[in-house]
Protein backbone atom coordinates (compact mmCIF):
# COMPACT_ATOMS: atom_id res chain seq x y z
CA UNK A 1 0.00 0.00 0.00
CA UNK A 2 1.09 3.57 -0.67
CA UNK A 3 2.64 5.31 2.33
CA UNK A 4 2.64 9.06 2.26
CA UNK A 5 3.44 10.94 5.43
CA UNK A 6 4.68 14.42 6.16
CA UNK A 7 7.46 15.22 8.58
CA UNK A 8 8.36 18.79 9.46
CA UNK A 9 11.76 19.82 10.73
CA UNK A 10 12.87 23.36 11.44
CA UNK A 11 16.53 24.24 11.80
CA UNK A 12 18.62 27.41 11.97
CA UNK A 13 15.97 29.08 14.13
CA UNK A 14 18.33 30.88 16.54
CA UNK A 15 17.48 34.58 16.76
CA UNK A 16 20.76 35.49 18.45
CA UNK A 17 23.94 36.42 16.59
CA UNK A 18 26.99 34.92 18.32
CA UNK A 19 30.54 36.04 17.66
CA UNK A 20 32.46 34.56 14.73
CA UNK A 21 34.50 32.23 16.92
CA UNK A 22 31.36 30.90 18.55
CA UNK A 23 29.79 30.36 15.12
CA UNK A 24 32.81 28.33 14.00
CA UNK A 25 32.60 26.19 17.15
CA UNK A 26 28.87 25.67 16.72
CA UNK A 27 29.27 24.68 13.06
CA UNK A 28 32.07 22.24 13.93
CA UNK A 29 29.98 20.64 16.69
CA UNK A 30 26.94 20.49 14.39
CA UNK A 31 28.89 18.77 11.62
CA UNK A 32 30.51 16.36 14.09
CA UNK A 33 27.13 15.35 15.46
CA UNK A 34 25.74 15.00 11.94
CA UNK A 35 28.67 12.80 10.87
CA UNK A 36 28.08 10.46 13.81
CA UNK A 37 24.39 10.17 12.92
CA UNK A 38 25.29 9.62 9.26
CA UNK A 39 27.61 6.75 10.22
CA UNK A 40 24.74 5.22 12.17
CA UNK A 41 22.45 5.57 9.13
CA UNK A 42 25.11 3.98 6.91
CA UNK A 43 25.45 0.95 9.16
CA UNK A 44 21.66 0.58 9.29
CA UNK A 45 21.37 0.78 5.50
CA UNK A 46 24.11 -1.83 5.15
CA UNK A 47 22.34 -4.21 7.53
CA UNK A 48 19.11 -3.84 5.55
CA UNK A 49 20.86 -4.09 2.16
CA UNK A 50 19.52 -0.62 1.24
CA UNK A 51 21.13 1.35 -1.58
CA UNK A 52 20.71 5.05 -0.69
CA UNK A 53 21.39 7.73 -3.30
CA UNK A 54 21.44 11.44 -2.41
CA UNK A 55 20.28 13.65 -5.33
CA UNK A 56 21.56 17.22 -5.12
CA UNK A 57 21.21 20.27 -7.36
CA UNK A 58 20.08 23.86 -7.52
CA UNK A 59 16.32 24.44 -7.76
CA UNK A 60 14.92 23.60 -11.17
CA UNK A 61 17.65 21.27 -12.41
CA UNK A 62 15.14 18.47 -12.89
CA UNK A 63 15.50 16.25 -9.82
CA UNK A 64 11.81 15.47 -9.37
CA UNK A 65 11.16 14.80 -13.06
CA UNK A 66 14.20 12.50 -13.19
CA UNK A 67 12.94 10.74 -10.06
CA UNK A 68 9.51 10.17 -11.57
CA UNK A 69 10.95 8.65 -14.76
CA UNK A 70 13.48 6.58 -12.78
CA UNK A 71 10.87 5.12 -10.44
CA UNK A 72 8.57 4.18 -13.30
CA UNK A 73 11.46 2.50 -15.15
CA UNK A 74 12.71 0.52 -12.13
CA UNK A 75 9.38 -0.63 -10.68
CA UNK A 76 9.35 -4.39 -10.51
CA UNK A 77 13.14 -4.69 -10.39
CA UNK A 78 13.49 -4.00 -6.66
CA UNK A 79 11.53 -2.27 -3.88
CA UNK A 80 11.64 1.53 -4.10
CA UNK A 81 11.26 4.38 -1.60
CA UNK A 82 11.79 8.13 -1.68
CA UNK A 83 12.56 10.86 0.85
CA UNK A 84 11.60 14.30 -0.48
CA UNK A 85 13.33 17.35 0.97
CA UNK A 86 11.94 20.87 0.50
CA UNK A 87 11.72 23.99 2.59
CA UNK A 88 7.94 24.05 2.17
CA UNK A 89 4.98 22.32 0.46
CA UNK A 90 4.41 18.66 -0.39
CA UNK A 91 4.18 19.20 -4.15
CA UNK A 92 7.13 16.99 -5.02
CA UNK A 93 5.99 14.23 -2.67
CA UNK A 94 2.57 14.34 -4.31
CA UNK A 95 4.22 13.84 -7.71
CA UNK A 96 6.23 10.88 -6.41
CA UNK A 97 3.18 9.36 -4.68
CA UNK A 98 1.42 9.38 -8.05
CA UNK A 99 3.97 6.80 -9.29
CA UNK A 100 2.82 4.38 -6.56
CA UNK A 101 6.14 4.50 -4.69
CA UNK A 102 6.12 5.08 -0.93
CA UNK A 103 7.41 8.55 -0.04
CA UNK A 104 8.03 10.70 3.02
CA UNK A 105 8.15 14.50 2.74
CA UNK A 106 10.61 16.38 4.95
CA UNK A 107 10.00 20.12 5.15
CA UNK A 108 13.04 21.92 6.54
CA UNK A 109 11.38 25.29 7.17
CA UNK A 110 14.20 27.85 7.02
CA UNK A 111 16.85 25.13 6.67
CA UNK A 112 18.64 24.83 3.32
CA UNK A 113 19.55 21.12 3.48
CA UNK A 114 18.62 17.72 4.82
CA UNK A 115 20.72 16.31 7.65
CA UNK A 116 21.38 12.81 8.93
CA UNK A 117 18.85 13.00 11.79
CA UNK A 118 16.07 13.99 9.36
CA UNK A 119 16.97 11.00 7.17
CA UNK A 120 16.96 8.71 10.22
CA UNK A 121 13.44 9.79 11.19
CA UNK A 122 12.08 9.78 7.64
CA UNK A 123 13.60 6.39 6.77
CA UNK A 124 12.02 4.80 9.84
CA UNK A 125 8.63 6.05 8.61
CA UNK A 126 9.27 4.09 5.39
CA UNK A 127 9.88 0.74 7.11
CA UNK A 128 10.17 -2.02 6.12
CA UNK A 129 13.15 -1.00 3.95
CA UNK A 130 14.96 -4.31 3.39
CA UNK A 131 16.57 -4.52 -0.07
CA UNK A 132 15.17 -1.15 -1.14
CA UNK A 133 16.58 1.46 -3.45
CA UNK A 134 16.16 4.65 -1.38
CA UNK A 135 16.29 7.85 -3.42
CA UNK A 136 16.73 11.06 -1.42
CA UNK A 137 15.86 14.34 -3.12
CA UNK A 138 17.72 16.99 -1.19
CA UNK A 139 16.69 20.63 -0.87
CA UNK A 140 17.52 22.59 -4.03
CA UNK A 141 20.78 24.31 -3.13
CA UNK A 142 24.39 24.03 -4.37
CA UNK A 143 25.99 25.09 -1.06
CA UNK A 144 24.66 23.71 2.25
CA UNK A 145 23.79 20.12 1.25
CA UNK A 146 27.38 19.42 0.18
CA UNK A 147 28.52 19.69 3.81
CA UNK A 148 26.05 17.21 5.34
CA UNK A 149 26.66 13.47 5.04
CA UNK A 150 23.35 11.61 5.24
CA UNK A 151 24.77 8.09 5.38
CA UNK A 152 24.05 7.63 1.67
CA UNK A 153 25.96 5.31 -0.62
CA UNK A 154 26.56 7.87 -3.37
CA UNK A 155 26.02 11.58 -4.02
CA UNK A 156 24.53 12.37 -7.42
CA UNK A 157 24.77 16.03 -8.47
CA UNK A 158 22.50 17.29 -11.25
CA UNK A 159 23.51 20.30 -13.34
CA UNK A 160 21.12 21.41 -16.07
CA UNK A 161 22.40 22.98 -19.27
CA UNK A 162 20.23 26.03 -18.53
CA UNK A 163 22.36 26.92 -15.50
CA UNK A 164 25.73 27.67 -17.13
CA UNK A 165 28.88 25.58 -17.44
CA UNK A 166 30.78 27.59 -14.79
CA UNK A 167 28.87 26.14 -11.84
CA UNK A 168 31.62 23.68 -10.76
CA UNK A 169 34.04 26.59 -10.33
CA UNK A 170 31.47 28.71 -8.47
CA UNK A 171 30.34 25.90 -6.13
CA UNK A 172 33.45 23.72 -5.70
CA UNK A 173 32.42 21.92 -2.50
CA UNK A 174 29.35 20.40 -4.15
CA UNK A 175 31.27 19.11 -7.15
CA UNK A 176 34.15 17.87 -5.00
CA UNK A 177 31.64 15.80 -3.02
CA UNK A 178 29.92 14.32 -6.10
CA UNK A 179 30.28 10.66 -7.03
CA UNK A 180 28.28 11.18 -10.23
CA UNK A 181 27.63 14.37 -12.19
CA UNK A 182 24.46 14.25 -14.26
CA UNK A 183 24.26 16.93 -16.93
CA UNK A 184 20.51 17.26 -17.40
CA UNK A 185 18.11 18.80 -19.95
CA UNK A 186 20.53 18.03 -22.81
CA UNK A 187 17.60 18.30 -25.21
CA UNK A 188 17.98 22.07 -24.70
CA UNK A 189 21.68 22.21 -25.68
CA UNK A 190 20.95 23.67 -29.15
CA UNK A 191 19.22 26.63 -27.51
CA UNK A 192 21.62 27.57 -24.69
CA UNK A 193 25.23 28.63 -24.33
CA UNK A 194 26.58 25.64 -22.40
CA UNK A 195 29.93 24.00 -23.19
CA UNK A 196 29.70 20.40 -21.91
CA UNK A 197 33.44 19.75 -22.32
CA UNK A 198 34.37 22.90 -20.38
CA UNK A 199 31.95 21.98 -17.59
CA UNK A 200 33.30 18.44 -17.30
CA UNK A 201 36.90 19.68 -17.36
CA UNK A 202 36.16 22.04 -14.46
CA UNK A 203 34.41 19.29 -12.50
CA UNK A 204 37.29 16.86 -13.03
CA UNK A 205 39.82 19.50 -12.05
CA UNK A 206 38.05 19.65 -8.69
CA UNK A 207 37.27 15.94 -8.48
CA UNK A 208 39.30 13.65 -10.80
CA UNK A 209 37.28 10.57 -9.75
CA UNK A 210 33.84 11.97 -10.56
CA UNK A 211 31.79 9.98 -13.05
CA UNK A 212 29.55 11.81 -15.50
CA UNK A 213 26.50 11.14 -17.65
CA UNK A 214 24.36 13.31 -19.90
CA UNK A 215 20.61 12.86 -20.09
CA UNK A 216 17.22 14.36 -20.72
CA UNK A 217 14.41 13.02 -18.58
CA UNK A 218 11.92 14.66 -20.97
CA UNK A 219 13.22 13.13 -24.22
CA UNK A 220 14.63 9.96 -22.65
CA UNK A 221 18.13 10.52 -24.05
CA UNK A 222 20.75 8.99 -21.74
CA UNK A 223 18.19 7.44 -19.38
CA UNK A 224 19.34 3.87 -20.10
CA UNK A 225 22.90 4.74 -19.03
CA UNK A 226 21.58 6.35 -15.81
CA UNK A 227 19.47 3.30 -14.96
CA UNK A 228 22.41 1.00 -15.65
CA UNK A 229 24.62 3.12 -13.38
CA UNK A 230 22.10 2.62 -10.56
CA UNK A 231 21.99 -1.14 -11.14
CA UNK A 232 25.77 -1.39 -10.98
CA UNK A 233 26.17 0.30 -7.61
CA UNK A 234 27.46 -1.86 -4.77
CA UNK A 235 24.99 -2.38 -1.95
Amino acid sequence: PLLKTHHHAHVHADDHTPATGQIDQLEHALLQRNDAEADSNRRWFQRLNVLALNLLSSPGAGKTTLLEKTLLALQGERPLAVIEGDQATARDADRIAATGVKVVQVNTGTGCHLDASMIHRAAHQLEPLEDHLLLIENVGNLVCPALFDLGEHKKVVLLSVTEGDDKPLKYPHMFQAADLLLITKVDLLPYVDFDVARCLAAARQLNPQVESLRLSARSGAGMDAWLEWIRQQRR
